[in-house]
């Protein structure tokens, strides 16, 4: 990624500084320090280049409207998260600080703004199914059409609620009832080490929320309908079955599993030859590389050939690798089975698609956006 200074950014965008540090304040400059003078700062000269060439085509309100939808400006209010100078922020919180002793059930307070939660119930083995995928999606639906509709309930009956639902999902992917914290049930049901049972606690924090991303906002329409926090988790799990977005670790434990067998170098020529790109590579939000990766990739402290794979993967994308790969590592590492990545992925995001879907309800506004038809 190519970096420019200061001087170089006001000149392409011909904005005052304070301007400029509103687009980073705002993440729509991504910017870093400059190893050459600590006291400088370099921004990056795509995201400039972005803002220039939108700019350029007009700011009228289908313009605005048709930048927005991807990876553009701001589209609604949100005191949960936000991801600002390369850095993960919950309420306030570093995400990476929080994941050095936070349980899951913390960070779900603290993104449901809801103070300690009480002591979560056991809640009673799901029905049999064939994977832990199967059963969460399968239990959500389930109390989906049984609960209550959120709209005009209290805070602290929905936060009552979202407990329970935290609660039953660990229940629904385990297949057995049982007490204690998340990552100590799912890490019993794994059969995990004490360290592997704290990696995993570590891991389920670092994916409980990512702003708007589009599991949590399709949790958040069906939260401006009034539909139960279940059909909204329902509505964000469904949305992560895409292989662009939670599905997205699948590619790259194939990657993985390929490099053990035939080293980095044969796996990536497989790839190649099929005409693709190292899989789990960059973030758009993070020109620097994803924060929640390199954490994880570091407390985890690989074996050497994945070591090798992950940065040969690196080296031959040119960028760093995502929280997606890691998720991946971490199912190689611990012996975790295929649908392990998507599972955690889950487990962590149901304490943010319930903590949007209250937010969203707060709000009383439907989310109803306008179509620009281009048919006959």
């Amino acid at each position: 990624m190519l970096w420019i200074s200061r001087r170089a950014a006001l000149e392409h965008l011909g904005v005052k500084p304070q301007t400029l540090y509103a687009y980073v304040s705002r993440g729509l400059v991504a910017s870093k320090p400059d190893t050459d003078d600590p006291r400088a700062s370099l921004y990056s000269a795509a995201d400039i280049a972005a803002l220039v060439k939108r700019r350029r085509s007009g700011r009228g309100r289908s313009a605005i409207a048709h930048a927005a939808i991807s990876w553009g400006d701001p589209v609604m209010e949100t005191a949960i998260t936000t991801v600002c100078e390369g850095r993960l922020v919950y309420r306030g919180w570093d995400a990476l600080r929080l994941a050095a002793d936070a349980t899951l059930e913390e960070t779900a307070a603290l993104l449901w703004n809801a103070g300690p939660l009480p002591p979560l119930r056991a809640a009673p083995a799901p029905r049999a199914g064939p994977t832990g995928k199967a059963r969460a999606l399968a239990w959500l639906a389930e109390r989906a059409s049984e609960d209550a509709p959120s709209f005009g309930r209290s805070p602290q009956a929905l936060g009552a609620e979202g407990c329970e639902l935290l609660s039953g999902f660990c229940s629904a992917v385990t297949a057995s009832g049982g007490r204690g914290f998340f990552h100590q049930r799912l890490g019993r049901h794994w059969r995990l080490s004490p360290g592997g049972t704290d990696l995993l606690r570590r891991a389920l924090v670092l994916v409980a929320d990512h702003e708007l991303n589009p599991s949590t906002f399709a949790a958040r329409v069906a939260a401006s309908t009034g539909a139960p926090l279940a059909a909204c988790a329902l509505a964000g799990c469904a949305t992560l079955t895409g292989p662009l977005h939670g599905e997205a670790s699948a590619r790259a434990l194939a990657y993985l599993r390929a490099s053990g067998d035939a080293g980095p170098a044969g796996a990536l020529a497989a790839l190649a030859a099929r005409g693709e790109r190292p899989p789990a590579m960059g973030h758009a939000l993070y020109p620097a590389g994803d924060p929640r990766a390199a954490a994880l990739l570091r407390w985890m402290k690989p074996s050497s050939p994945l070591r090798r794979a992950v940065a040969a993967a690196e080296e031959a994308a040119g960028e760093a690798a995502n929280i997606d790969m890691a998720l991946a590592a971490v199912t190689v590492e611990l012996g975790l089975p295929e649908d392990a990545p998507f599972l955690i992925f889950a487990s962590g995001r149901m304490a943010g698609w319930i903590a949007h879907a209250m937010e969203q309800q707060a709000s009383g506004a439907t989310i109803r956006p306008r179509a620009n038809y281009i048919g006959d």
